[in-house]
């Protein structure tokens, strides 16, 4: 292609440039997931503690206001619904490890940036090494 040879070279140098960009970051980030989960262990603790219940007052306390006579049928059923409601609660934030999710989440997120930042380099890299090379030869 001969007709805008400077916007060609700066469109395949950009985009070359563009997926080693992508190439890095996501190796990087790579780095930095293993290193916390080798190296600085702690790093992700926070984690497991920003989950908070979803009631207000304590299950126990609930269950003593459940048992007021004073209380309809109606209401006593919310309140057993609510209770039942924390322990699934509790059973389900037992099981959930959020330091795996984040790291998992993450390692899309890198795998991602990789994959299509290697082709889009690969690709414009190659271009610019076969038009150099033409361009030796012709001269």
């Amino acid at each position: 292609m001969k007709h805008y040879p400077l916007i060609r070279t700066i469109y395949l140098y950009l985009f070359t440039l563009l997926g080693l960009t992508l190439l890095t970051i996501g190796g990087v980030r790579f780095i930095d997931m293993g290193l916390k989960a080798l190296v600085f262990t702690g790093a992700e603790q926070n984690l497991k503690f920003s989950y908070f219940p979803p009631l207000a007052s304590p299950a126990g306390e609930l269950e003593k206001i459940a048992q007021n006579q004073s209380l309809s049928e109606q209401e006593k059923e919310k309140i057993k619904k609510i209770i039942e409601d924390y322990e699934n609660w509790q059973k389900q934030r037992d099981a959930f490890d959020p330091v795996s999710a984040k790291r998992q989440r993450d390692a899309s997120f890198n795998l991602a940036l990789i994959l299509v930042g290697l082709p889009l380099y690969l690709y414009h890299w190659r271009i610019i090494k076969r038009e150099t090379k033409n361009s030796k030869e012709e001269n």
